[in-house]
C-alpha cells in the first residue's frame, strides 16, 4: 500500500491525506517553492527586501508583523477556551501533554540540537552561525503546535471535542511560560536576548492576536451564532493564516538567500536534531499514555501536539529577536519543510499502533 489508512468508527477508512486541504497536503512542497521564489527575489530583484526593511520600528519590522498576526489570529480565533472545563473527566490525557510540551520538550530541544549543531556538526557550522541555529531550535522547542494538531487528530480518528480542550490549555500556558522559558535556555547558550526583546515578541505575537482572536469570537458568536461562526467566518478565514505564511517564507529567504546558496548543506544538518526530537517527543507521550490505559482517541492527538511545533509563533520570534538575515529565523524555517511528511509518518504509526491500548479503553464516552 502507498498510503496507510484507518478504519474509523463506522468501518470506513480515513486515508491520512483524507481531511487535509491543498494547504496541509503539500505544505512542504509550497515551502520548498518559497525558498526558491525568496531566493530569487533577493538576487534577481534586490530592491524590494531593501525596500521593506526600511520599514521598522522599534527594530520590528512591520510588514512581517503584520503578515505574522495574520498567520496566528485566525487560529487564536478558532479556540473554544471555555472547552477547558470538560477536561476534569480525563486529566490523565491533558496531565501527560502538558508534562511533556513544558517540563520535557523545551529541554530535550535544547540538548539534542546543542549536541549536534555545537559538538557533532562543529566541523561544518561555523561556530556563531552554529549557536544562531541552536536559538531557532529553542523557539520551536518553546512552541508545541496549536493548529495543525486538529489535521492529525482528525487522521489518528482522535477525539475533537478533547483535542480543542488540550489546544486551549497549552495556548494559555503559552501566554506565561513561552518567554522564561526561552530565556533560560539562550541564555544557558550564551546567546544574549534582552528580556525586553522577549516580551515584546511575546506581546505582539502571542498576546495580541491571542486577545484579538479571543474577543472576535465572543462579539461574533453573540450576534450571529456559532453555527455561523463555524461554518462562515472560519471558513471565510481560513486562507489568510497559509497566505501570510507563504509571503512571510518569501520574505525571509530573499533575505537569507546569500547564507542559503554559500551553505546549502546548513538545512540538511539543521534538519537532523529536530527530526530526531520530534521523533522522541511523540513517543515519550504516546507511551506514557499507553502506560496510564488512556484512550487511543486522546492519546494519539495529545502526542501530536508536544511531537509538532507552533511554527508560526517560533518563526515570528526569531524575527523579532534575531532579523530576517538570522540564523534562528532559518532554523524555525527548516522546522517548517520537515514537520508536514514526519508527522504524517507517525499519524501511520499512531494508527497502526491502535491495539497497544486495550479496547474497553478505546471504547470510553
Amino acid at each position: 500500500m502507498t498510503e496507510t489508512t484507518a478504519a474509523n468508527a463506522s468501518g470506513a477508512e480515513i486515508s491520512t491525506r483524507e481531511g487535509m486541504g491543498l494547504f496541509e497536503r503539500y505544505l512542504t512542497i509550497w515551502v520548498a517553492l518559497c525558498i526558491v521564489a525568496g531566493v530569487a527575489l533577493g538576487q534577481f530583484l534586490p530592491v524590494v527586501p531593501e525596500t521593506l526593511a526600511r520599514f521598522e520600528y522599534a527594530s520590528v519590522s512591520i510588514p512581517v508583523a503584520v503578515l505574522i498576526w495574520a498567520m496566528i489570529y485566525p487560529m487564536m480565533a478558532q479556540i473554544d477556551f471555555s472547552a477547558i472545563l470538560e477536561v476534569r473527566r480525563e486529566p490523565k490525557g491533558l496531565a501527560i501533554t502538558t508534562m511533556v510540551n513544558w517540563l520535557i520538550k523545551p529541554f530535550t530541544m535544547f540538548a539534542i540540537a546543542w549536541f549536534f549543531l555545537m559538538v557533532v556538526f562543529a566541523p561544518f557550522i561555523p561556530a556563531e552561525l552554529g549557536r544562531q541555529y541552536l536559538a531557532g531550535a529553542i523557539l520551536l522547542g518553546a512552541a508545541p503546535c496549536t493548529a495543525m494538531v486538529f489535521v492529525w487528530s482528525y487522521l489518528t480518528r482522535g477525539d475533537p471535542a478533547y483535542t480543542l480542550v488540550q489546544v486551549a490549555v497549552n495556548d494559555l500556558i503559552m501566554l506565561f511560560a513561552f518567554a522564561p522559558i526561552v530565556v533560560l535556555l539562550l541564555g544557558v547558550s550564551n546567546i544574549v536576548v534582552p528580556w525586553e526583546t522577549v516580551a515584546l515578541s511575546v506581546f505582539l505575537y502571542i498576546v495580541i492576536p491571542f486577545a484579538a482572536g479571543y474577543l472576535t469570537r465572543v462579539m461574533l458568536i453573540r450576534r450571529r451564532g456559532i453555527e455561523w461562526f463555524d461554518t462562515v467566518f472560519l471558513k471565510r478565514l481560513a486562507p489568510v493564516t497559509p497566505i501570510g505564511l507563504l509571503i512571510t517564507l518569501i520574505l525571509l529567504f530573499a533575505f537569507q538567500g546569500e547564507i542559503i546558496l554559500e551553505n546549502p548543506l546548513h538545512i540538511l544538518l539543521i534538519a537532523v536534531p529536530l527530526v530526531i526530537q520530534t521523533v522522541l517527543i511523540f513517543f515519550i507521550a504516546y507511551r506514557w499514555a499507553c502506560a496510564w490505559k488512556v484512550r487511543h482517541a486522546v492519546a494519539a492527538p495529545g502526542a501530536m501536539i508536544g511531537a509538532s511545533n507552533f511554527f508560526e509563533l517560533a518563526v515570528a520570534a526569531a524575527i523579532a529577536m534575531f532579523g530576517l538575515q538570522s540564523g534562528a529565523a532559518l532554523a524555525t524555517v527548516v522546522g517548517v519543510l520537515v514537520e508536514v511528511p514526519l508527522m504524517l509518518a507517525l499519524v501511520r504509526i499512531a494508527n497502526r499502533t491502535r491495539h497497544w491500548f486495550p479496547a474497553e479503553v478505546e471504547g470510553k464516552t
